[in-house]
């Protein structure tokens, strides 16, 4: 088995200023990572990450232990960055990578973006999302329906960079001609449904720059809150290298009248012991504040200094009456 066709398509959504996402076609190594930090820290997080995949040689490792090689290489050129880097101190990155050797494809994964296979009509998640949402679903915190709609979404409990080491899950996934492997960030998943996913790869099988540009359009359609990258590749019999890969701009050629789950927010990264003290009721004042480290909103604000006011007033004629006593 070998790499057949691939494509790949990366666009800044519709609510932000850059892209921050970045992304590896090498086949065959194939990666995505969608950066995270202040100013242009993710941006710089992401391509970081995205060049030590491309200029480490692991040397004879193969299979999971290489591609948790590559990975703790971009930890390190990430975090070493941040350390020295004042202006780029908490950045970091997820990634998402897929190696193809033989029948075998590696998937190594830190953080929200995700690895999907399509085989025999049917969509697979093979990445588990190292999120806050997350573990609270697992836990039974959260139903399947709350977890949707959770203004949290992006809150993560893992990431490349933001510690010297980082822990990766790493797998191998058995192969089949005719597989398609999609690996995507955030704003694509936040914004179309898993069906609508599958939708798209099966009506473009045997044209995955059609199959990237539609899941584009579908994401921006959707809302583009956030920035999308898509990589698809195809497994063929040996000799049967079919590859084509290319920039595109999104079209008007896809998916109609695609739902929104939920807009994405910034990302943040908190540690998975931290979950309970950082997850808050949706709907509540503070949901927001903590998604995206900002401070509670106007309206909440008021109520607490009037509140302030007036117990600054108690405080105030309680010390009052004391002295005329």
């Amino acid at each position: 088995m070998t790499v057949g066709s691939y494509a790949r398509a990366s666009d800044t959504g519709k609510k932000r200023r850059r892209n921050e996402d970045s992304y590896v076609v090498a086949p065959p190594l194939f990666a995505v990572a969608d950066g995270m930090g202040g100013a242009q820290a993710g941006e710089i997080a992401s391509r970081l990450a995205a060049a030590a995949l491309e200029e480490t040689d692991p040397g004879a490792l193969s299979g999971p232990e290489k591609v948790t090689s590559l990975i703790q290489e971009a930890n390190r050129r990430v975090y070493a960055r941040a350390s020295a880097d004042p202006s780029t101190s908490g950045m970091g990155t997820t990634m998402t990578v897929a190696l193809v050797e033989g029948t075998e494809v590696t998937i190594g994964h830190v953080g929200d973006s995700r690895a999907y296979l399509v085989r025999d009509g049917s969509l697979e998640q093979l990445t588990e999302d190292h999120s806050l949402v997350n573990e609270l679903l697992k836990s039974g915190k959260l139903s399947p329906q709350e977890a949707e709609m959770h203004p949290q979404r992006s809150v993560i409990t893992r990431a490349v960079g933001t510690d010297p080491d980082v822990d990766v899950d790493a797998f191998i996934v058995s192969a089949n001609e005719g597989d398609v492997f999609l690996l995507c960030s955030d704003g694509l998943t936040d914004m179309v449904r898993d069906d609508d996913i599958l939708d798209a790869v099966e009506r473009y099988h045997d044209d995955l720059d059609r199959a990237t540009k539609s899941l584009i359009s579908a994401a921006n359609r959707g809302g583009g809150e956030d920035n999308i990258t898509v990589i698809a590749f195809t497994i063929a019999a040996d000799g049967d290298e079919t590859a084509a890969m290319a920039a595109h701009e999104p079209d008007e050629d896809t998916l109609e009248g695609v739902p929104v789950p939920s807009p994405t927010v910034d990302t943040m990264v908190v540690p998975p012991e931290e979950v309970e003290q950082v997850f808050v009721e949706p709907g509540s004042p503070e949901a927001e504040a903590v998604t995206r480290r900002e401070p509670i909103s106007p309206a909440a604000r008021v109520r607490l200094v009037l509140t302030m006011l007036v117990l600054l007033g108690i405080a105030a004629v309680l010390l009052v009456w004391g002295l005329l006593r």
